[in-house]
């Protein structure tokens, strides 16, 4: 793979599913990794995938931690030139019964999070070298679904977040985008099928089926699939592909 950046890679949410994924592809293709989120010992056990993975806590939603974060990053004289944004949350109500808790802490990982961790990101980048800030938004992000308001309002934010960004870095190397991924075969998708099962009684294999089939080729995105996207907009023949929101959903639009 041609790439463009290279030095190092941050990936927040690494300790699972599609932040496991993408880590352990930059890893694969020779560029080392520090995995973060908030439970240690998932990252361990993803680091354990590669020699170049490293993990290490942080709290996306914490100003300080995500300063103390790239100040690590960085102590060895090499910044993170791809950070990718990826931490997440989702649970579902129908709005009237959204409490204002389940709002903030939504759109506080989701969106703020994002905000947070790129410009801690940028705080120690080199604008001048090639760079790569990538958001891990959702359809969600791009159309409404039912009870999932907070989410969708969220991820809605973080495609704004990056056409914004992209232009404010335009006249570097670095590029900010999006990957708009629909229901992917994760820990959290699994978590939505348990709560479907809960709520209205239905199988789990039928709750399986409802969710695949917002997908026009009827099945889940794979974690692989959005790790290579990421792969992709690392080459150097991706450096004009800047501020966009791409979808990785079989058709569904």
């Amino acid at each position: 793979m041609a790439q463009a950046p290279g030095r190092k890679a941050l990936v927040t949410g690494g300790g699972s599913g599609v932040g496991a994924a993408i880590a352990l592809a930059l890893a694969q293709a020779d560029i080392p990794v520090i995995i973060t989120g908030r439970r240690l010992e998932a990252l361990q056990e993803t680091a354990a995938a590669h020699a170049l993975i490293s993990p290490c806590a942080a709290d996306v939603t914490d100003e300080k931690s995500l300063e103390q974060l790239f100040a690590a990053a960085s102590s060895d004289g090499t910044v993170p030139d791809i950070v990718v944004a990826n931490a997440g949350m989702a649970e579902s109500a129908p709005l009237n019964r959204t409490s204002s808790q389940l709002w903030h802490d939504t759109l506080n990982v989701n969106l703020t999070g994002v905000f947070l961790t790129f410009r801690a990101a940028m705080a120690v980048m080199n604008r001048k070298a090639p760079g790569r800030l990538i958001a891990i938004s959702s359809t969600a992000g791009l159309k409404g679904y039912p009870y999932v308001s907070a989410y969708c309002a969220a991820k809605h934010g973080v495609v704004g977040l990056v056409r914004a960004l992209a232009l404010e870095v335009a006249r570097s190397p670095v590029t900010a985008n999006a990957i708009c991924p629909g229901f992917t075969e994760t820990p959290m998708l699994e978590r939505s099928i348990d709560n479907i099962v809960a709520t209205t009684g239905m199988s789990k294999e039928d709750a399986r089926k409802t969710l695949a089939n917002t997908s026009p080729q009827g099945r889940f995105i794979q974690p692989e699939e959005i790790a290579s996207t990421v792969l992709w907009l690392c080459q150097e023949q991706a450096s004009s592909v800047n501020g966009q929101a791409i979808a990785l959903s079989g058709g569904e639009i």
